[in-house]
């Protein structure tokens, strides 16, 4: 699943009484800065600001909401290691927030960092089993390296708890996908489809019906994805196995040229060259 950087979510910024009395702070006034200038995507200006309230009451308990914030907004920068950073001094603060874990396993995975990754989803499984996404997210790794029985046991856990909830769905379609077993993972695709219509679902799907050989319900799939996101790669990478096996190389080899500018690996995309 794709993270996009200007859809991630801010976790707003909500200090209690408890914490500071009055509102009226210098502090205070820096931290209402901050949540406008987050809410208006204005990320250099929120991640300065953020800073600066930090710097203004180091010892202030609601900093690690600060630190988790400035973690978010320096991402959505494209600062990852400075993303990293910040929330590595918020769990400094709050080690078992599985909020800031999650946020800090999401840029990990965007990194392509996916043991460091893993191991935060991990340990947020271990603080709290009811978190779903980290779950879904710690399978979906696992299958990606090819740790079958770790993905298995954490999507029958989902499908066991959780049946009703779209991970489940979507893990167990995933898992059948990977192991070869497309029979199986088409009609959870089409299931999956009914609510969540993203063009990642219907390639995922067309991909099945192509090693199934169904190759107009491949085509498709294809042609509705391809409407909702034209510059996805892998979807042309899809189309030039389908007009490969149409007999049509000449379209086949466009499709591949045009996957590998969208950044799919000329490696995979080779076999599609050459009539």
């Amino acid at each position: 699943m794709k993270l996009n950087r200007h859809l991630l979510i801010i976790v707003y910024i909500f200090i209690s009484c408890a914490v500071y009395s009055y509102a009226d702070t210098p502090y205070m006034e820096l931290v209402d800065k901050a949540d406008k200038a987050c809410n208006d995507g204005k990320w250099s200006e929120a991640a300065k600001i953020l800073q600066d309230a930090i710097k203004e009451e180091p010892d202030n308990p609601g900093n690690v909401l600060l630190l988790s914030n400035l973690g978010l907004v320096r991402y959505n920068l494209g600062l990852d290691s400075l993303a990293i950073d910040a929330f590595d001094q918020a769990l400094d603060i709050a080690p078992s927030s599985v909020t800031i874990i999650a946020n800090r396993a999401k840029v990990y995975a965007a990194m392509g960092l996916e043991q460091e990754a893993f191991n935060d989803y991990s340990r947020i499984m271990m603080l709290d089993s009811t978190y779903i996404t980290a779950r879904f997210h710690h399978g979906l790794i696992a299958l990606r390296h090819r740790m079958f029985d770790v993905a298995k046991e954490d999507f029958e856990y989902l499908k066991t708890h959780y049946p009703a909830s779209d991970e489940a769905l979507i893990g167990e379609a995933t898992m059948h996908s990977l192991v070869g077993e497309y029979n199986e993972a088409i009609p959870l695709y089409t299931e999956i489809l009914r609510k969540i219509k993203e063009p990642e679902y219907f390639g995922a799907r067309a991909y099945c019906y192509l090693m199934t050989d169904d190759l107009q319900a491949a085509a498709e799939d294809i042609a509705q994805a391809l409407e909702l996101d034209p510059n996805d790669g892998e979807l042309y990478l899809y189309r030039a196995a389908l007009n490969k096996m149409h007999y049509r190389p000449e379209d086949a080899k466009k499709d591949a040229e045009r996957a590998i500018q969208l950044g799919v690996d000329p490696a995979r995309a080779q076999e599609f060259m050459t009539k």
